[in-house]
């Protein structure tokens, strides 16, 4: 039985791909207003910022190059101590055809995998996320392959870049083991579970006791509340023996009825809640060690 950590780090995820302008009009959408978002978020605590791009006239989710580009050297610019964690969920989503459903309608990403980590080959962030679901997503498919995984993970790791692995059901930690074994993966393995999607994880402290019960014992995990369960499993994260994110790629709501007006402000929000509980916030530095990763930049600031 794990317990708490006398020191956790906070994630924000900043803006993510589903949620939109119309539900917040706080959503961070050009490339600038991501980086005073995760910098603001970085001054509230959070010790990594999980980034999407957006398109900046349509603030449709994007992967150009270009936009990330722009994100990580201006962040890296103003703070090198924060830990970029850049997504590269996009790309893996079928939306078949009513008519013949083996052919796909719009709405449909699917690329090939080399395609969703050129910009992690490019950019060479500290972390980026690995998605091992194939499930429904509202009336759409995700669709993630164990060899298109395995591809992906080979470019990560030619590039040095740490994944965070983003589990959303118990199937994807035993793909995950199976990762382990072949040598796809090394540990010690940063992991997620997503809690909260309609046919995935459910939030509940039974559910993150299941799934941390059956990571390797040195994993360093979060659980992840999307919508109404985000600050609910802020804390059953940590009690759990795990760590926190945040942000408005995940809830847009800071209390019931109150939107949040800032990443920031939800960072806040789970630092006073995890610091109320016992938990020591981790500085970037502290999380470097905590998960593995060089501590030159850090060194260097």
């Amino acid at each position: 039985m794990r317990s708490p950590r006398d020191k956790i780090f906070i994630t924000c995820a900043v803006t993510g791909n589903l949620t939109t302008p119309d539900q917040t009009p706080h959503l961070p959408i050009t490339p600038g207003q991501i980086v005073e978002a995760c910098l603001g978020a970085a001054e509230a605590g959070a010790a990594i910022v999980h980034i999407h791009v957006r398109n900046p006239e349509t603030g449709a989710p994007s992967i150009a190059l270009e936009y990330y580009r722009e994100v990580v050297e201006k962040i890296r610019a103003r703070n090198p101590q924060l830990i970029l964690n850049l997504t590269t969920g996009p790309g893996g989503r079928f939306v078949p055809s009513q008519d013949d459903p083996k052919v796909f309608a719009p709405g449909t990403t699917l690329m090939v995998p080399e395609k969703r980590v050129e910009h992690v080959a490019a950019l060479k962030p500290d972390i980026c996320t690995l998605d091992l679901n194939t499930m429904n997503s509202g009336r759409e498919v995700v669709i993630n392959t164990p060899g298109n995984v395995r591809r992906m993970a080979k470019v990560m790791n030619e590039a040095g870049v740490k994944p965070e692995i983003e589990l959303f059901d118990s199937g994807d930690i035993a793909m995950m083991h199976s990762m382990l074994e072949d040598g796809s993966l090394s540990g010690p393995i940063l992991c997620s579970f997503v809690m909260g999607v309609r046919y995935g994880f459910q939030p509940s402290p039974e559910t993150v006791i299941y799934a941390r019960n059956m990571l390797p014992a040195d994993a360093q995990f979060t659980a992840i509340g999307v919508g109404r369960s985000a600050f609910h499993m802020v804390s059953q994260s940590y009690l759990a023996g795990g760590h926190v994110r945040v942000g408005l790629e995940d809830a847009v709501y800071l209390s019931r009825g109150q939107l949040a007006s800032s990443n920031a402000a939800m960072v806040e929000k789970a630092r006073r809640m995890v610091e109320d509980l016992g938990a020591q916030i981790a500085t970037p530095r502290e999380t470097r060690e905590i998960i593995g990763l060089p501590t030159q930049l850090a060194d260097a600031a």
